[in-house]
């Protein structure tokens, strides 16, 4: 008898509640948080990861009265951090705070060091940012046509950087370049800031940047905004038009954040720590803060998100085969 691969993943889901359930010490829940919390960022600092994450401890630190830090543990798209994470001590002081990119590297890598669903446990969903088109000021383009003219007259000549290979912002130009049928070199780093100091450099021509890492460089002319990912425009960036509506048809891509923790990691803390966050997005000088650098927050319950990331991580490796992205 066989079961559809949403109903393996179902199941593993179910076991991992039942087993952290059966292996709870008594006292754990109840005196949680009681040590330092790492929140994980598991790239470079910089990045849009990295400014969710900081925000996040932030938060937690004044909401729940204890220290909460957050550790780079950047490289291999991710992965790293997330491997940290996956063989963390279930007990609730190893977080990690991820987006899209972690379960599109379910399918990028032939061989993870961890189970992208088995070994990780959706928290809490933070919100979603569209991605902003920007290109070095040097580029000779103003426009998506004027971007696309320069890499069809002569492809795979213009290089476009990312956060690693594996990381959403090397898909988002993927999908972009497929989209618009064009060819393009992509150029990874380790981490988005080292990513955007390249492009400022010069050593890249364009990169689909998380809008809130982009958008410092974007109001100090470092970088220029061509066009968002989203099916709306940015209210951080009213004047800049979406992908879709510059012409490229059928063109969206709007990375989701969120908190995870490891398998195992006993129900009554992570029922508590939801409600932390929770708190803490409504917090009005964090939603403020969140709504300049384009992240729009949005509740959504923990079976809400688990069914999400879950989704996605089946979506997203038939995307891979679509763009030809052979596992690592």
């Amino acid at each position: 008898m066989s079961f559809p691969t949403a109903g393996l993943r179902l199941i593993a889901r179910i076991f991992t509640i039942l087993a952290a359930t059966l292996f709870l010490p008594p006292a754990m829940a109840a005196e949680w948080p009681a040590g330092v919390v790492t929140i994980i960022n598991p790239y470079e600092p910089g990045g849009a990861v990295d400014i969710v994450a900081r925000e996040l401890a932030r938060g937690l630190s004044e909401e729940l009265g204890n220290d909460f830090i957050v550790e780079n543990r950047g490289g291999a798209g991710g992965t790293i951090g997330a491997a940290k994470l996956a063989h963390a001590k279930p007990d609730g002081y190893t977080l990690m705070v991820h987006n899209l990119g972690l379960a599109i590297s379910a399918s990028l890598y032939d061989k993870l060091p961890y189970d992208s669903v088995r070994d990780l446990t959706p928290v809490a969903y933070l919100g979603t940012s569209s991605n902003v088109l920007i290109v070095n000021p040097a580029v000779a383009a103003k426009s998506v046509d004027d971007l696309l003219a320069l890499a069809k007259a002569h492809p795979g000549a213009m290089n476009y950087g990312s956060a690693g290979v594996g990381s959403s912002s090397q898909i988002a130009m993927a999908l972009f370049a497929s989209t618009a049928g064009v060819k393009m070199a992509h150029i990874p780093y380790k981490g988005s800031g080292p990513a955007m100091i390249g492009l400022v450099s010069g050593q890249t021509q364009v990169m689909l940047q998380t809008t809130p890492a982009a958008i410092p460089l974007i109001n100090s002319g470092q970088v220029r905004a061509i066009a968002t990912s989203g099916t709306h425009r940015s209210p951080a960036l009213p004047t800049v038009p979406t992908i879709a509506e510059a012409g490229l048809q059928g063109f969206e891509f709007a990375p989701w954040f969120g908190l995870f923790a490891p398998a195992q990691t006993p129900p009554a803390i992570l029922d508590r720590l939801h409600r932390a966050v929770g708190k803490v997005l409504k917090d009005p000088a964090l939603v403020a803060r969140f709504a300049q650098l384009d992240l729009v927050v949005g509740p959504m319950s923990r079976a809400e998100f688990a069914k999400l990331y879950d989704d996605d991580v089946a979506k997203w490796a038939g995307t891979m085969k679509t763009l030809g992205m052979q596992p690592q």
